[in-house]
This record gives C-alpha cells, structure tokens and sequence, in this order.
C-alpha cells in the first residue's frame, strides 16, 4: 500500500511560501530589532510620577510607547508566523518564548502609565484634551478613561503584567498537544492508499462520499482525543478560572461583560443572538431532515453533515484558480481592492499547503508596516478552501485599507468587525459562482455549500457562544468544571440545536474540548454576528444600493477609530436589533427552498 506523506518546508518550492522579508530579510536583522527594544524600553521610567505633568509630556510618553509598539508588533509578527509553519522547531519556539519574556518585562516597567492618566481629575482632563498636541491620540484616550472603573493601582497593575504569561499557559499547552503531540494515524481509502489523518485532513474524510471512510475517520479522531481528554478538559478549566480572575480583579460582574465592555457591546446583543438564533431552529431541522433523505440514511450523525449532497460534483480547483475565482466575485467593490488583493496573492502573501509541523487551519496576520499575511492548508478537492481563501483575503483587505487610512494608534479594528469583512467576501463569492454556472447540480451544490456555511457560521458558532457563556457562569458561581460537566453541558447544547434530527454520538460530546477559541473565550459568537452583518452590507452592494460600496469601503477604512456597533451603524446595520440575524436565517429558508426544488 502506498502511503501519501505530509511534506516538509523543503518539499515544496519558495513560489507556495510567504515571503516573510517584507518584515525581515533575514533573523540577524530580527535581533537588532530585539536587542533594540531590550535596550530602549527602560527609558520609560523617565516618565514615572510625570505623565499627569502637562499635555506636552503627556504627549512625549504616547509617542515614546508608539515607537516600541511600532517594533514590538513588527518582531512577533515574524516569530508567530514562522512558529506557525513549525511548531515544534525549537528556534521558533525560542523567539516566542523571548518574546514573551520581554513584553512582560515591558509591560511591568510601563504599569504606571495608564493609571496616571486615570487618576487626572476630570475638569484637568477636558484642559488636557483639548490641547492640539494630543488631536491624534484623542481615540485612544478616550478608550483608556473609559476603563477608569476596571484600572487597578500600578502595584496591582504590574502584579498583573507579572502574570500574564503564566495565566496564559493553558493556551500552549492546548496548541502543543493537539498541533505537535496527538497522532490520529492513517486510514485506508476505499482504493487501498493509506491516508494520512490529521487536524487538516480531518475535513477532507468528512466530504468523501464514501459513508465508511467518513465513520471510520470520526472515531479514529476522536479516540485520540478521548485517550487525552483530562488533560484538555483541564487546560479549558484553567481557561475558564483565568477568564473569571481577570474579570474579577478589575472589578466585572463576570467575565462575559468583562469582554464585551472593551468594545462596546451590551449583554443584551449577545444575549439577543441567542434568543434569536434559538427561535430560528426549526429551519436548521428541516435541512438536516433534507439531509438525511437525500442521503438515504435511517439516521444522521455528524460525520454526515459535510459530505456535498450532490454527489456527481467532486471539485478540483488548484490555488491559482481559486484566486482567479475570489477576485473576480470581487469586482463589485472596485479596482483598488481587487488589484492589490491580486497582487498580494500572487505576491506570496500567502502560504499555501500543509507542511509537517504547520498549525492548522487558517488565519490572517498583520502588521502596520507589512503585508497582511495569510496561512491556509488549502486542498484541491475541498472546495469550502475557496471560500477559506476569500474569507481570508477579507481580513486581509481590512486590515490594508485600514493601515492605509488610519494613524498606527488608531488601525487595529476589533474582532467584531474583522468577521464582517471576511464573511462579506463569502457572501460576494457564492454570488458569482451562482452566476457563473446554469448547471442545476452545480448550482444545487453552491446553494448546499452557503447553506452548511450559514449552518456553521450562525446556529453552531451561537451554539459554541452559549456554552462558552455557561461555563463561565459555573465557575462563577462557584462550580467545579470538570470533565463530566464540559461534556454534560455540551450535550445539552447538542441536543438543543439538533433535536430528534440528527443521531448524538458520544464521541461527539468531546467536540467541547478540541475547539481551539474556547481558550480565548466569548470570541466564537462574533463570527455569528459578523455574518449576520455582512449578509445585510453585501445585499445592498449586491442589488446596486446607491452609495452601498462607498459606505462599505468607508467601513474598511475606519479601522477601530469608532466602537464596532457605530461603525456598523454608519455603515447601515443595527447589530443592537435582531433584524440582521433574522435577515441572515431568511436568507437560510429561501436557499434551503431552492435547494429542495433542485434536489
């Protein structure tokens, strides 16, 4: 039997690879920077007891850490990315490890800063504000009074920078055993050819028509993770109790509002996707009914949820194609974007293909001053990668307009935004390929695509966002989070969300443990958010709304010099009511609508 190898970095040629000397043209160069930064941070202490003296200094300080962050975020941006082509090379781990050691260092040295300017008493401040030396630092002040409620004394403050390495440790321990030391082994296709399993090829079983493969890489995946659940049910447990320390110390209710409280977001808008995603269920049954007809199965389980439903489509698309693809469905938002979106992909923006040792999934990553960088471990024969692709390149494209228009204190958009951006460029996507083909299967199996996309982006992200909000609300409360209670509680949710539709494998209870944003809570329920919004901006721009793409364009550019809900507002959506996220399970009926009448 042939066995297929994951290559190595070597295996594959430069042309698949990012170019990374767009932040460093070699390592020596990377640790001048370092010893830069080692070197100059201790000046900061020039300014203890002097950052309330006058505007002017006051300025001097912001301008002074600028200059830091400026290299600080150049140098991590270098050692993540090559960590991520390698988690196991000890050198990469090593300059992460450096890293961390000197943000803490720094973030201890600079503790005074903030509460200082806390503690200007408010008339003083407006003299302050008002001054024109500090007109482009506005915003950001403004966000840091804003927190005076939840800033502790500097003692406390740097107690806090002193342990912020350590309460993150549940994170690396998470990412080295699922990424690095769980093996899942190999499995035998229906042709003899051993296969490689693993976190990337794991979504590639699970599209095959063949039911058995499908079964059979199920449960090999998760027997690897039933052999290491304590331990990840520990990591997510020391999650948890980190989330609720950090809340607790700065004085949050929980540590759910502790997180909604940096951007701006009521309780009641997360509260309100729940509600509203809850309400919307019956929808989600009926496709999965559809489903399991289609299918010709008596009962449907999870590992039958992602095959195509049109089985004569297996799509084969190489990544040149898949970008001619993504900026073409793109065309509506004009030449700018387009054409340094195309020049960036095949500029080696990014890497490609899965390599030994790479992490999983996807992501885009950024910096002020260099490329937008995206990761991918695309695959020819899944086709949801080129929707990857364009998710990405959304992200990207934010952050390029966003650099572009906005001063550095000023460019880094929240997360809640960054999931309009990305699932906006899926919206635009889906609509192309409809255009493109009259192909009934084709167009069947493009609906069934959008169809699995709002499924997994809105009803299972809501669903991961209300675990995450019960979680807390044990350890909160003084519970004991245990193995049996992450499972238990999860379960609970899967049967919610599925009812009598689907078949509960046990196994399927452990799915709690393996979702890499559990570690950094209440993120997951921005994606449901974010595409409920971009379903809204791309429906405008889509029917030809007047000033639809100038206000959308406007939205990339604004970057975080707004809270997210005002930003949205401005740009034509009100994430404050459920409309969005009605609009978005519409959207879900009318295509499960059309699907039905092609099949």
């Amino acid at each position: 039997m042939e066995e297929e190898k994951i290559p190595t970095r070597a295996d594959i040629p430069d042309s698949d690879k990012w170019d990374l000397t767009h932040l460093f043209s070699d390592v020596g160069k990377w640790n001048e920077d370092v010893e830069w930064i080692t070197r100059t941070y201790p000046r900061i202490t020039e300014w203890k007891d002097r950052v309330a003296e006058s505007p002017q200094t006051l300025a001097k300080v912001l301008e002074f850490e600028k200059q830091l962050d400026l290299k600080i975020e150049r140098v991590y941006h270098f050692a993540s990315l090559q960590l991520a082509e390698d988690s196991a090379k000890n050198d990469y781990l090593s300059r992460i490890g450096q890293l961390q050691n000197l943000m803490t260092k720094l973030a201890e040295a600079s503790a005074f800063v903030v509460p200082e300017i806390q503690a200007i008493d408010d008339g003083r401040w407006e003299k302050f504000i008002a001054d024109p030396i500090l007109k482009d630092w506005k915003i950001p002040l403004h966000k840091i009074r804003r927190m005076r409620p939840h800033v502790l004394s500097e003692r406390e403050e740097r107690l806090l920078a002193l342990g912020a390495a350590a309460l993150d440790g549940y994170d690396d321990a998470f990412s080295q055993l699922t990424n690095v030391d769980m093996k899942f082994g190999v499995l035998i296709d229906g042709d003899g050819r051993e296969k490689p399993l693993t976190q990337s090829t794991y979504s590639s079983f699970l599209l095959k028509r063949d039911r058995d493969l499908r079964e059979r890489a199920f449960n090999q995946f998760y027997e690897e993770f039933k052999d290491h659940q304590f331990t990840l049910a520990a990591s997510l447990g020391y999650s948890v109790k980190a989330d609720a320390f950090r809340a607790r110390a700065r004085n949050f209710p929980s540590a759910l509002e502790a997180s909604l409280f940096k951007d701006d977001v009521p309780i009641a808008v997360y509260d309100g996707l729940i509600n509203a995603v809850r309400e919307g269920i019956p929808p989600l049954l009926r496709y999965y009914e559809l489903r399991r007809r289609v299918l010709d199965l008596d009962q449907l389980r999870a590992y039958d949820t992602y095959v195509p439903l049109v089985p004569e489509i297996e799509t084969h698309i190489g990544f040149d194609d898949a970008i001619n693809k993504v900026i073409s469905s793109l065309a509506p938002l004009g030449q700018e974007y387009t054409r340094t979106l195309a020049d960036g992909l095949r500029g080696r923006w990014c890497d490609r293909y899965e390599t030994k040792g790479k992490r999983s999934g996807a992501f885009s990553s950024s910096s002020y001053q260099a490329p937008p960088y995206i990761l991918m471990n695309y695959k020819e024969d899944v086709f949801a990668d080129v929707y990857t692709l364009a998710h990405e390149a959304g992200h990207s494209m934010h952050t390029w307009f966003s650099a572009k228009s906005q001063l550095f204190q000023n460019y880094d958009y929240p997360i809640f935004l960054a999931e309009v951006a990305s699932t906006f460029n899926e919206e635009l996507l889906t609509h192309f390929l409809l255009e493109e083909t009259s192909d009934p299967k084709m167009r069947a199996y493009i609906i069934n695509r959008q169809i699995d996309d709002i499924r997994g982006t809105l009803y299972r992200q809501t669903m991961f966002a209300e675990f995450e909000k019960v979680i807390h609300a044990i350890e909160e409360a003084g519970g004991a989070l245990t193995l049996e209670v992450f499972k238990g509680e999860y379960r609970k949710l899967l049967e919610a969300y599925v009812g009598n539709a689907m078949a509960i494998d046990p196994s399927l209870d452990l799915e709690c443990l393996r979702i890499p944003h559990f570690y950094h809570a209440f993120y997951v329920y921005k994606y449901a958010t974010g595409l409920s919004a971009a379903v809204t901006l791309s429906q405008r721009v889509l029917s030809g709304e007047a000033g639809a793409v100038e206000k959308y364009l406007g939205f990339l550019k604004s970057g975080g010099s707004k809270f997210p809900l005002e930003t949205l507002r401005d740009a034509g959506v009100d994430m404050r009511t459920a409309e969005p996220i009605n609009r978005t399970i519409a959207l879900f009926e009318k295509r499960l609508s059309e699907l039905e009448a092609l099949l």
